[in-house]
């Protein structure tokens, strides 16, 4: 059985949605699977998100996750919602080990060495790089890599269609996240041609990319 990582590195884009109103979540469902990305991490950031979860999860065509993890109490709200895996802004240990006790894939968010080898501590292999672009970007992932070989980066924040193979060239990098295949405008207004146009163009030059690059 695939795992929701696999899913994640499989795509190697995570469409990063803020969503008001679950009326909509049916919509944006139908423009990732449409555009070839069937994934999304739905950021707690609004009271529409477990609802959303909910309706997207039960679809059964689409890998859904909760993003904007930040308590114990996200993580319970989150899995109880049928989250397949959970997205952190940052790091905590009490976050980190409610995921393992729901069993759980947790990606949690670091951006120092100091960060990144706490979570290794933890038992954490998978890290968001966030805010990615203010936060030294590729350059700093290359730095962290070296020593961190074991980890790999999921950069999330300032990442676009413009800049998105450059961070894919980063041998560390498995995936990416990002908002601006379904941002909250779209979503609003259940554009569903924008969406899924988007999503297409993102898929495109990822696809470009591997080709290109293929050993």
């Amino acid at each position: 059985m695939t795992s929701p990582l696999d899913h994640i590195t499989d795509h190697r884009i995570i469409p990063v949605v803020v969503i008001d109103d679950a009326a909509t979540a049916a919509t944006l469902g139908d423009a990732l699977v449409d555009g070839g990305l069937p994934l999304a991490e739905i950021t707690f950031r609004t009271s529409a998100a477990p609802d959303t979860i909910s309706t997207l999860a039960d679809r059964g065509d689409l890998i859904v996750g909760a993003g904007t993890i930040t308590s114990v109490s996200d993580v319970d709200a989150a899995v109880q919602a049928g989250a397949s895996f959970l997205v952190s802004p940052g790091l905590s240990q009490a976050v980190v080990e409610r995921a393992a006790e729901h069993n759980i894939l947790l990606i949690p968010g670091a951006v120092t060495a100091t960060e990144v080898q706490r979570a290794v501590e933890w038992g954490v292999r998978t890290i968001k790089f966030f805010p990615a672009e203010t936060s030294g970007g590729i350059a700093a992932i290359r730095a962290l890599s070296a020593p961190f070989p074991a980890v790999s980066f999921i950069p999330t924040g300032g990442v676009t269609a413009m800049n998105l193979a450059d961070y894919l060239a980063l041998p560390s990098v498995v995936a990416v996240g990002g908002s601006w295949m379904v941002e909250r405008s779209l979503i609003a207004t259940r554009n569903v041609n924008a969406m899924t146009q988007r999503t297409t163009d993102a898929l495109r030059i990822v696809r470009a990319y591997e080709k290109e690059n293929a050993a």
